[in-house]
Formats: C-alpha cells, sequence, structure tokens
C-alpha cells in the first residue's frame, strides 16, 4: 500500500492581510470578514502540513525502526558486567550513588529504575536500558531525518530558485507520495541502529546510549519548532502555542546535561543556527530566549540537584562526595580530567587520523567507504535544498571536533564523537533521497521509486550490519566476569590486592557491592588512593585495613585533603609536592607490611610499569619482596626461595574461543588480553629461573596460543628448550 502522504501545500491557503470593505463598516462589512474567515479557515483545515502533528506513516517508520533496533540490541546484549565503567556505574546505580564526574545523575535515577526490573541479574537489566535507550534514539533520528525532509520539500527555497520552481519541486515530491521523506528517514534510523558506535554502546551498561537518545530529542523538537514557524509563515497553518516546542527543547536539552553534558552543549551552535535561520535576530532580541535559557537551567539545576543528595546518604558509591557548592562545581566540570586537554598541533593531527579512521568503519567496511559517500551526497543535496540543514548538520561535526581533537583519552573517545555520527547519518537521510531522485525520473512509475529507495537501504544498512555484528555480538561476552573470577581464585582468603588496572578495579567493585563475591578479598586502587573520598569507602569496605594503617593514612589523607582545595600551592612548592609524594609511599608501604601479617599480599602486573607518579613504588616493591607470578598476579614473598603453585587453568570466554571480534583499539585487546600473555610469559620465565623448564614451556606456549607474534614468550621458549636439551 502506498504510504500516507505526511501533508499536501496548497497555493491559496494563505490568509490575506487586509480584509475585503475592511474600510466600510456595517453588516455588508462583517459578512464578507466571515465569508472570507470561513473559506481560509477551510483551505488550512484542508491543506496545512500540521494538520497532524503525529502522522501516522512518521509514527509507524519510527516505530519499525524502533522495533528493528530493540530486538537486536536484545539478541546482543551482554549478559553480564563488561569491560570500563560498567561495574561503577552499576553500583552507582543500584545504590542511587555518585558516579565518576560529571556524575550522569540523570542516567543513574534511570539505570536504577532499570534494576528494579524483575528479570536476568542486575547487570543484565541496566544492560537492556541502554538497548532500550539507544532503540529509541534511532527512532528518533528517523523522526529528525523526517522533519528535515518535510521541511526541505515544502518550504526551503534555495538561493536564486524562484517560487514557481518551488512549487513546482513541491509538485513533484508530492506525485511520489511520502515515500521520498519515509524512505530514506527510515533508511537513516537503520544505518544509526546498525553504526559500530551506538549498537557498541547499546549492549552494555554506559551512558552514551542515553545520551544519544537524548540530543536527538532536542533536534526534533528544535525542528519541529522550525517547521511550524515556516509553515506559519507560508500561511499554511494557524498555530499560537508554536514556541511549546523550543521550551520543551530547553527543558530536554537541561536534562540532557545530566548525562552527558559536555557532547549536549557541543550541539548549542548548531542549535543557535536553526534558530537564526529560521526567525534571524527576533528570538535572540525577546523575551522568548530568556524564557528558554530558564527553563534549560531549571532542568540542569533539577537533575544535578541530585548530586548533594546522594552524597548525603553515604552510599557505597559516592565519588567525589560532592556536597558542598564547590565540590558540586569540580565533579560537574570534572576537574580531575582536564589534564588530558592538549592543544599541541601533533596530537591534534594524530586525532584528527583517528577520528577518519572511525568515521570510515562507523557504518560499514573501511575498504568501501558507501555510506559517507552517500553522506557526502547528503550534504551537497543539503546545501542545495535546504541550506539551515546543511548548516545545522556541519556545525554539528565542527564543534564535536573542535573540542574532540584536543581531548587526549582512549577507552572511549569514539562515543565523544557520537554526535559527528549522528550529524552523518542523518546526512546520509538525505544522500537516500538524492539517490532515489537520480534513480527515477519524474514521469518513471511509482515501483521503480520504490525499487530505487529499497536497493540504496538494503546496500547502507546491510554493509553496516554485516560490517559491525561480529564486533557488537556481546551475546557471549564473559571477558570481566572471567578475568575477575580468575583473580578471584588466585587471592587467599583476607588476601590483599594492590592495583592501577581500571579494567580490574571497575569489574570488582560489581562483584563484591553486588553479587557479594569475595567480600574479603581487599582489592585497592592506587590511583584511587589519590582521590580523599576513596578512604571512605576503604573504611566501610575493608575497616580493619584503615585500623592498622591508620598512623600513616590519616597524615596523608589531611594533605590530600589540602592538594584538593588548591593543587595549585602544591604545583608551586617543590618541598608540599615531596612531602605529600613521600606520604603517599609511606601509607602503601605500612599498607603492604602490616597486611602480610595477616595474609599474602598481590599486585598486578601493570603496577611495575614505572611512570611520574607511581616512580618511588615501582622501585620498591621489587626491591623488597620477590614476585612470584601466580595465574594473572605475582605474590609478594619476603624469601627468595622457589614458592610452587598449581598451573594456571583460566576461564576466557569471549576472548580467546573466537566468539567476540575485537577492533585493534579494543580495550579488551590492549589491556586484558595482554594481562593474561604477560603474566604467562612471567610464569615461564619464573619456572626456568628454578630449571622447572618443562612447566616454563608449557607457560610460554600457552601465552603464544593467544599471541603468536609475543616475542618475550618467544624468546623464553627458545631458551628453555635448549636448556632441556643442553642441561
Amino acid at each position: 500500500m502506498r504510504p500516507r502522504i505526511a501533508f499536501t501545500v496548497c497555493r491559496k491557503a494563505s490568509l490575506p492581510t487586509r480584509y475585503p470593505h475592511d474600510s466600510g463598516t456595517g453588516e455588508q462589512g462583517t459578512i464578507a470578514k466571515k465569508v472570507v474567515l470561513k473559506r481560509a479557515s477551510k483551505s488550512v483545515q484542508n491543506t496545512s502540513p500540521g494538520r497532524n502533528f503525529w502522522p501516522r506513516s512518521e509514527l509507524l517508520c519510527a516505530g519499525a525502526v524502533f522495533v528493528v533496533a530493540l530486538l537486536l540490541y536484545t539478541f546482543t546484549l551482554a549478559p553480564t558486567v563488561t569491560l570500563v565503567d560498567s561495574g561503577e556505574l552499576i553500583v552507582a546505580a543500584r545504590g542511587l550513588g555518585v558516579a565518576h564526574p560529571p556524575g550522569f545523575p540523570l542516567w543513574v535515577m534511570l539505570a536504577h529504575l532499570a534494576s528494579l526490573l524483575p528479570f536476568g541479574n542486575i547487570a543484565a537489566r541496566i544492560n537492556f536500558s541502554s538497548a532500550l535507550f539507544a532503540a529509541l534514539a534511532c527512532a528518533t533520528l528517523t523522526l529528525v531525518v523526517t522533519e528535515l525532509l518535510i521541511t526541505a520539500s515544502s518550504f526551503a527555497r534555495p538561493k536564486g530558485t524562484s517560487k514557481a520552481v518551488q512549487q513546482s519541486k513541491k509538485r513533484e515530491d508530492l506525485t511520489r507520495g511520502g515515500f521520498l521523506i519515509f524512505a530514506p528517514a527510515v533508511g537513516a534510523g537503520l544505518l544509526m541502529a546498525f553504526s559500530r558506535t551506538l549498537w557498541s554502546y547499546a549492549t552494555i551498561t554506559e551512558v552514551y546510549a542515553l545520551n544519544a537518545l537524548l540530543i536527538l530529542l532536542v533536534f526534533f523538537l528544535v525542528l519541529r519548532w522550525r517547521r511550524i514557524v515556516e509553515a506559519r509563515r507560508n500561511g499554511t497553518m494557524a498555530v499560537a502555542t508554536y514556541d511549546l516546542w523550543i521550551y520543551t527543547a530547553a527543558f530536554v536539552f537541561g536534562l540532557a546535561t545530566g548525562v552527558h553534558h559536555v557532547t549536549v552543549g557541543l550541539t548549542l551552535p548548531a542549535i543557535a543556527v536553526v534558530v537564526y535561520r529560521t526567525e534571524g535576530l527576533k528570538f535572540f532580541t525577546s523575551r522568548r530566549l530568556l524564557y528558554a535559557a530558564l527553563i534549560s537551567v531549571g532542568g540542569l539545576i533539577a537533575v544535578y540537584s541530585y548530586l548533594p543528595w546522594a552524597a548525603s546518604r553515604s552510599p557505597v558509591m559516592n565519588w567525589g562526595n560532592p556536597r558542598s557548592l564547590q565540590e558540586i562545581w569540580w565533579h560537574i566540570t570534572g576537574r580531575q580530567y582536564r589534564v588530558f586537554f592538549v592543544f599541541s598541533p601533533a596530537i591534534m593531527g594524530a586525532q584528527f587520523v583517528e577520528f577518519c579512521r572511525m568515521a570510515l568503519r562507523e557504518f560499514g567496511f573501511s575498504w568501501l567507504p558507501l555510506t559517507p559517500f552517500v553522506a557526502f551526497a547528503g550534504f551537497a543535496t543539503a546545501f542545495k535544498r535546504d541550506r539551515t540543514a546543511f548548516w545545522f548538520l556541519l556545525l554539528i561535526v565542527i564543534a564535536d571536533l573542535a573540542y574532540c581533537l584536543s581531548y587526549d583519552i582512549a577507552e572511549d573517545k569514539d562515543a565523544y564523537y557520537l554526535p559527528a555520527f549522528i550529524s552523518i547519518a542523518i546526512t546520509a537521510g538525505f544522500g537516500i533521497h538524492w539517490l532515489i531522485q537520480v534513480a527515477t525520473t519524474r514521469s518513471a512509475p511509482v515501483g521503480k521509486s520504490y525499487a530505487a529507495g529499497a536497493v540504496a537501504i538494503g546496500l547502507t544498512a546491510t554493509t553496516a550490519f554485516a560490517a559491525n555484528w561480529p564486533f557488537n555480538n556481546r551475546k557471549h561476552y564473559f571477558i570481566a566476569d572471567d578475568y575477575v573470577q580468575n583473580l578471584f581464585s588466585t587471592i587467599a582468603p583476607d588476601g590483599l590486592l594492590l592495583t592501577q588496572d581500571w579494567q580490574v578495579v571497575s569489574p570488582m567493585f560489581y562483584a563484591q557491592e553486588i553479587e557479594q563475591r569475595r567480600r574479603d578479598a581487599k582489592v585497592i586502587d592506587i590511583n584511587l588512593l589519590r582521590r580523599s573520598w576513596y578512604f571512605d569507602y576503604l573504611k566501610y569496605a575493608h575497616p580493619g585495613l584503615i585500623d592498622r594503617s591508620r598512623e600513616k593514612i590519616d597524615p596523608y589523607v589531611e594533605l590530600l585533603k589540602q592538594w584538593e582545595r588548591d593543587p595549585g600551592s602544591f604545583a608551586r612548592n617543590q618541598e608540599l609536592t615531596q612531602r605529600i609524594s613521600m606520604a603517599f609511599l609511606e601509607m602503601i608501604q605500612s599498607m603492604v607490611r602490616n597486611e602480610i601479617k595477616v595474609a599474602p599480599v598481590y599486585i598486578t602486573n601493570d603496577l611495575l610499569s614505572a611512570d611520574e607518579t607511581n616512580g618511588y613504588l615501582t622501585r620498591w616493591i621489587p626491591q623488597t619482596y620477590q614476585l612470584v607470578p601466580q595465574c594473572l598476579v605475582f605474590n609478594l614473598a619476603t624469601d627468595h626461595s622457589f614458592h610452587d603453585s598449581p598451573d594456571p587453568h583460566f576461564r576466557m570466554r569471549g576472548l580467546a574461543d573466537g566468539t567476540v571480534r575485537f577492533a585493534d583499539d579494543d580495550v579488551a585487546r590492549l589491556k586484558v588480553l595482554p594481562a593474561y600473555t604477560r603474566m604467562l610469559t612471567n610464569r615461564g620465565r619464573y619456572l626456568g629461573s628454578f630449571n622447572q623448564h618443562e612447566r616454563a614451556i608449557l607457560a610460554f606456549k600457552e601465552a603464544l596460543a593467544l599471541d603468536p607474534n609475543l616475542a618475550a614468550a618467544q624468546q623464553g621458549l627458545a631458551e628453555s628448550t635448549a636448556k632441556l636439551r643442553n642441561p
């Protein structure tokens, strides 16, 4: 059945500015006015593009995209906790706590509701909320593309295009029905659903799926407001409360800052361009701008007032403990992450190359840049048909890149490019619209348009799906859970584990606080020991450890709070810097010495990598203790005799069994897999140093089975093999 046309346009729908007989008085003038009003009202009623603000076809298309995306995301959903921030975020959401800066209060509250669902484990429930948010985001993107194409087809007129030509183009579009609008919208929605980044965050616990949804919802509301204003200006719609849309957009914008305010704020220039090109300076010089700003700030204050309320409850996860106005400001602005900003041309150039690499793989195979080509054609089409849409979409990309190219992080950098990827998906919708028009002529049968649309949508969507399925199917993703379990199987009762690997600490939070596994194991993040709030957590989780080393902990925490209040004073005073560095080292030394009397102490391999902050520590540990490799950790031994341990039997579902494929920059490939291979190599070296060469060879071979190109394991294998042959 042919799709229902969203609206029709009539050249005679506008109301006259002057009534006949206006200058006259009496019954004749009154009757004339009534007649004209009645005719105009009927004309508007029959031809208004806004006659139905929620056209059935528009909703059906968005609904279809939503169902496809939700089914896909649910099928590929991770069954438990994953790497990076997943574990920490789940603990914060479940206990209505405070997550890492900027706190993500809106996400925490919604994820908490998801954690109450009556199915699956806590992680799976919150993972599902990401799937729901992402599916809604794809549906909303479908509505955004619909709004842009309707406006471009009905009201926008490129500079130099006559009104007669514009009307001809309108009639041409209308003869092809809503297909020219709804087919590209569905294609763009499916393209976003199958994209690398959104799909990856739709199957795990993260804030970015909700972030994408709210950004797109703001876009939709602003663009719907624009369409109504254009229709009102053209006389095809008589709506008195059209500003309700822009005020609603302002409120959602304020709420959206309660998820990931950086990427939300980066869309402001693009939104401002839409408003300016729709109403000029009139909006910015009126009270409406003030009202919109107040509404937006009200939404922002509403969500961030959660932070001091949550902190006052002293939840398990109380990152930053933001109670005072200064602490709240520090938390919202992400004060601790400012060190990642760099303005080096070399680094920014490398970041741009990395973005281009990500963009090429985002919607398909890097070697088949089909979607980038379609998106480029879409940009050109928008430039010709709707200059406002062109600048809107271009500014989204420019603003996003301007920020992200100077922000040097690794693990979730792709999420910061989501606004740019959203813009590319929308322009791909314009590109699909152009492809359909190129493939068909004005006199061509409707069936040919349908075929062209199906081919364009099929090629782009199928390419994206085929390219990204191997990387985003997390149905068998147990990597973080197995990583934690392999560590637990090594740590003795009441043992202490020191690490600075966030891929250990974050899922450990989930395992110990949510699943209540191995609460006796004292897992301490060396990096978090530089945050005073973390000691409140340690007092709750391991009070005995704090009591045994209180003599060194209290003086350090006092210096640490002084540094948090005024880090500049430490930067200017070398003596203060030396004091806090030595207090930090003495505190950890005290912990190790006191805890080793109670139970074994372990460290992860990453703690031996010297850096600017842990140099003293990385030298002190191997100088004081023998490092005995045991599975994924080193046991700190007080003597230098041989310490035997069973051969490791790792559980590595999803990591090495081929069920999940990883990109070169995936954290599982960069950090988790090397943790296994390095510790197997270290075990081989340790066994070889005590002439246990047969067992050493087995360890080296296991390391090479995971990474055949590992030079250290190859060398160790060759040395142990040679010594067996020539003892």
